[in-house]
């Protein structure tokens, strides 16, 4: 069974919710509701409100998306490394 044609959109993040989900407003001002992908999760990639995202969405749902690309903001490097950090 063939994959579906996944549409991608941008937006911007409005809103944390819990159970790891977040409110995104995108760029058509349409708001949906969007997990971070585990590929993201995997790499501890953090987005907070206010970051530029590109949101995975199916045809089926246009309400719903998964967040798989987190837009660098100018005037940020990478954070802090914390020494002692086990797992």
């Amino acid at each position: 069974m063939a994959k579906e044609e996944l549409l991608t959109m941008e937006g911007q993040i409005d809103e944390i919710l819990p159970d790891g989900r977040f409110g995104v407003m995108l760029d058509n001002e349409h708001r949906i509701i969007a997990y971070t992908a585990g590929r993201m999760r995997r790499f501890r990639i953090r987005s907070v409100v206010g970051d530029r995202v590109h949101v995975e969405m199916t045809p089926y749902d246009l309400s719903k998306g998964r967040i798989i690309f987190r837009e660098k903001t100018p005037g940020q490097g990478p954070g802090p490394r914390r020494s002692g950090f086990r797992r």
